[in-house]
């Protein structure tokens, strides 16, 4: 939508008015052949009635008169392409890296501004102002939408890559359209940018991960990685998932996602190598800096180490706000025996538990501590 209006927030507007519609409609007459068709058709009529009675760009209104639609009138393959336009078209270098993320999570990814928020750990008005600022920014600087030229992606890539993934991230905790997104686009841009090893290197860790999705839940709680049924993997993608990240490797990949794929890719083993998966985490902290990566540091060393170990790298990481960090003290302090510092801190994860499959679990820990 925002190719053919060329305004963000009108787009979003329409869409939103053709899901109304669509609420209203389909329950009496039934959902339509091509759903997706149907909504973009929808979508176009109410940008051009808002046009026509704003009385604004009259011009626009005469140009975007199309005929009588129908279901059929888009291409298969259109949606792909354009959300990967639309996804390049954020991710400008006029924009800040954080904004450029931020809005496309928010335009693209389906996200709402509070999920956006939690993403990148700042509280929901923050977030909603920085996105606003985005789209002033995009307006004001006439950005294009389109991919641009070859010569112009890698000053891009960087961004496109994290927004792919937190999609991807948010889709995994149990929304499988947006995982599924996430997916498709990854291969889009491979295709886009076969030559590019971090690109390779994402595909392999959504692949990777996504191969583990049915053992993640059990009766509505969460399932850890150290308590799946391995037997409930995909196969299939976790050996699509390696295909990609041998490709990476071939390329001479080393940056983050190379390096996170290559981890997920141990974690599929079993018995699975503690110590080589917490020296990854180590050369993975160096690059990011991130205190989310030395968390998944800690894990690790406290299985290749022992809990001791873990909780020495654990306190060093400033993340009061995370309710893994907690989670994961816990645990460590509980294998240590301290059974009432573990029970502080299993309450303190659940103070900040959003989704009920981490509250179950968490609470379940709590009462198998007594």
């Amino acid at each position: 939508m925002y190719g053919f209006l060329g305004d963000l927030d009108l787009a979003e507007e329409a869409t939103q008015d053709a899901f109304l519609v669509a609420a209203e409609r389909w329950p009496d007459d039934g959902m339509p052949r091509n759903p997706f068709n149907w909504l973009v058709t929808t979508a176009r009529r109410r940008a051009i009635d808002r046009y026509r009675r704003d009385r604004v760009l009259s011009e626009k209104v005469r140009l975007m008169e199309i005929p009588e639609a129908t279901e059929d009138q888009l291409e298969p393959d259109a949606f792909p392409d354009e959300r990967l336009e639309l996804l390049f078209t954020c991710c400008h270098p006029a924009l800040s890296m954080e904004a450029q993320v931020a809005l496309t999570l928010r335009t693209l990814g389906g996200l709402t501004t509070a999920d956006v928020a939690r993403a990148f750990l700042v509280p929901e008005p923050t977030m909603a102002q920085r996105i606003v600022r985005a789209k002033k920014k995009v307006r004001e600087a006439r950005i294009p939408f389109r991919v641009p030229p070859d010569h112009l992606l890698p000053e891009r890539v960087a961004a496109v890559l994290a927004v792919i993934y937190l999609i991807f991230n948010q889709g995994y905790g149990g929304n499988d359209q947006l995982s599924d997104d996430a997916l498709r686009l990854g291969v889009a841009l491979s295709e886009l940018m076969p030559d590019e090893p971090e690109v390779h290197g994402l595909r392999a860790l959504m692949l990777l991960h996504e191969a583990r999705r049915s053992s993640r839940f059990r009766e509505g709680e969460i399932v850890l990685l150290a308590d799946q049924d391995p037997s409930l993997w995909d196969a299939d993608q976790i050996a699509a998932g390696r295909d990609a990240l041998d490709r990476a490797l071939a390329l001479h990949g080393g940056g983050p996602y190379v390096i996170q794929a290559s981890i997920a890719s141990l974690h599929a083993d079993s018995p699975r190598d503690w110590p080589q998966i917490a020296a990854l985490y180590a050369e993975l902290s160096k690059l990011t800096g991130s205190p989310v990566v030395e968390l998944n540091r800690a894990v690790a060393v406290a299985e290749a180490s022992g809990p001791r170990a873990g909780l020495a790298v654990l306190d060093e990481i400033q993340l009061d706000g995370y309710l893994y960090l907690h989670s994961t003290r816990a645990e460590l302090q509980r294998r240590l025996g301290r059974i009432d510092e573990a029970r502080a801190s299993y309450q303190r994860a659940l103070e900040l538990a959003s989704e009920e499959a981490e509250r179950s679990l968490l609470i379940r820990r709590v009462d198998e501590l007594d």
